[in-house]
C-alpha cells in the first residue's frame, strides 16, 4: 500500500484509523474500464516548453510524469480489450456555462487560448493519450466525470465492475469522479502515480483520503499487473 502521505500523519491520526479499521482493501472485479479524466493540454502545457508555466497558468508541474504512467495503462487497457472512456473539461467562450468555479478561480472567459475553452488548444487531449476513434469521449462542466454525462449509463451498458481512474487533478475531477463510482458501487482503483495535482500537500492528502474511504490506491505497476490478468482471462475464453 502506498504510504506517500505517512509525513502528514500524527500517533493520533494513526491511531483512529487503526481502531476504525479505515483504508481496508476492497479489491476488483473482473470487468474494468479506464478512466482517463482530464487529460488536456491546459492541464500539462506542452512538454519541454521553456515557457510552459507563463502560457499554461493552470498546467500541473507533475502532469508529464503522470502522463508516461497514464500511456503504459492505456496501452495495457487496449491491449487487453477493457473500455476506454475520455473525459474533456470544456467551457463555452461566450456564455461561459461552468458557474461557481470561475468565481473561485477568475479564469472566466478573456484569459487566452491555453485554458479549456471549447476550439482551443488547452482543452484538446494531449496527444501522448490521443483517444481511438472508437473510443468514447465526453465533454463535462463539472468536476465528476459522472455529473451530467451519460457515463453511468455506459458503464452499466459495458458491464463495468470496475473503475481504474487517471488523470487530473487528483483534488479536484480525479477526487469527485472516485467519490461518485464510491456512491454508485463500482469497486475503483487509483494508480498513484498516473494522477497529479498543482500543490503536492493537496495531492497527497486526497491520495490518503480517497485510500481511506473511496478507493485502492495502488502502485501503477500492480495496477498493471491486475489489467494483465484480466486480459489473459479474456483470451483463455
Amino acid at each position: 500500500m502506498s504510504t506517500s502521505w505517512d509525513d502528514y500523519l500524527t500517533e493520533e491520526d494513526r491511531a483512529v484509523l487503526e481502531r476504525g479499521k479505515w483504508a481496508m482493501k476492497a479489491g476488483a472485479g473482473v470487468r474494468p474500464a479506464l478512466l482517463l479524466i482530464d487529460c488536456q493540454y491546459y492541464m500539462t502545457g506542452i512538454r519541454g516548453a521553456p515557457d510552459n508555466a507563463e502560457k499554461y497558468p493552470l498546467a500541473c508541474p507533475t502532469g508529464f510524469a503522470a502522463t508516461d504512467q497514464m500511456k503504459l495503462l492505456l496501452e495495457a487497457s487496449r491491449e487487453a480489450g477493457i473500455p476506454v472512456i475520455f473525459t474533456r473539461f470544456v467551457v463555452d467562450p461566450v456564455i461561459d456555462d461552468v458557474g461557481m468555479f470561475h468565481r473561485k478561480i477568475g479564469a472566466g472567459v478573456g484569459r487566452g487560448e491555453n485554458l479549456y475553452f471549447k476550439g482551443t488548444h488547452g482543452a484538446e487531449i494531449v496527444d501522448d493519450l490521443r483517444p481511438l476513434p472508437t473510443e468514447i469521449v465526453l465533454d463535462k462542466k463539472k468536476k465528476s466525470a459522472f455529473f451530467g454525462t451519460p457515463l453511468l449509463s455506459l458503464l452499466i451498458d459495458r458491464r463495468v465492475d470496475t473503475c481504474i481512474v487517471v488523470g487530473g487533478s487528483t483534488s479536484n475531477c480525479v477526487r469527485a469522479t472516485v467519490v461518485d463510482c464510491e456512491q454508485h458501487n463500482f469497486f475503483c482503483i487509483v494508480p498513484e502515480e498516473a494522477v497529479y495535482d498543482r500543490v503536492q500537500i493537496t495531492h497527497k492528502i486526497n491520495l490518503f483520503d480517497m485510500n481511506r474511504s473511496y478507493a485502492d490506491v495502488m502502485p501503477v505497476a500492480d495496477v498493471l499487473a491486475y489489467i494483465k490478468r484480466i486480459g489473459n482471462a479474456r483470451n483463455a475464453t
